[in-house]
């Protein structure tokens, strides 16, 4: 008499490589983040040459080159927030007509049938991914905005700068630099998770790619080289 081991129940497959993205997203942003005190990574680099970027800022009178540049980094910015604002719009349609996009999808031979909960659990999730991405750029171009006024604040090159405004500048600059990778970093997860439509098991390759290419360019990229003066 023959046993076999018993299916896994509908759905969970789906739910598990899901979570799985998930935790590969929030673990690596940890590793991330915290390790750049250990070793040297694009954002402790680009921390240093920020700070450099102020004092020179401070030393100064004309500073139309330094508002110029903040001015074209929240253009780009901006340009990230619109889109996810676009992306979770047409997520949300795509949930109300979630049977239509599911008769679509039935005539597709490589896209893997699915229950309609998982596939409302997907485009939930998508929709989360990038409303957290919108919230992330609309946070650093505020810092952005809050640097530019610390630069206009800042003394005159022939005064001192007793408040240390220049430094102050550098410091919010870094934060609204990690809120800007955070929602970057989104934007990464979230253009894997799609793969999971075609096989759950896609979705587990995917997260891992997009986490060896995150790795590789914040730790080991030939930018960070050239940043450091090693390139």
């Amino acid at each position: 008499m023959t046993s076999s081991l018993p299916a896994l129940p509908v759905g969970i497959l789906d739910y598990l490589t899901l979570a799985f993205c998930l935790a590969c997203w929030v673990g690596y942003t940890l590793y991330s983040e915290r390790s750049s005190t250990r070793r040297p990574n694009m954002m402790a680099a680009m921390s240093l040459r920020r700070r450099q970027w102020m004092a020179q800022m401070a030393g100064r009178d004309l500073r139309m080159v330094d508002t110029n540049i903040l001015g074209m980094t929240v253009q780009a910015i901006s340009m990230f927030a619109s889109t996810s604002i676009i992306i979770v719009g047409g997520l949300l349609a795509v949930l109300g007509a979630l049977d239509e996009a599911r008769a679509v999808a039935r005539s597709l031979a490589f896209v893997r049938q699915a229950p309609i909960q998982v596939w409302e659990v997907r485009i939930l999730v998508l929709a989360g991914v990038f409303t957290y991405a919108f919230f992330k750029f609309a946070w650093s171009i505020r810092q952005y905005n809050q640097v530019a006024i610390l630069i206009g604040a800042c003394p005159p090159a022939s005064a001192e700068d007793p408040d240390g405004i220049a430094e102050q500048a550098a410091a919010v600059g870094t934060l609204a630099a990690l809120s800007y990778n955070r929602g970057i970093r989104a934007y990464y997860f979230g253009l894997a998770i799609p793969t999971s439509f075609i096989h759950p098991l896609l979705l587990v390759a995917a997260t891992l790619w997009v986490v060896n290419i995150l790795h590789r360019r914040e730790f080991r990229s030939r930018t960070l080289k050239a940043v450091l003066g090693k390139g």
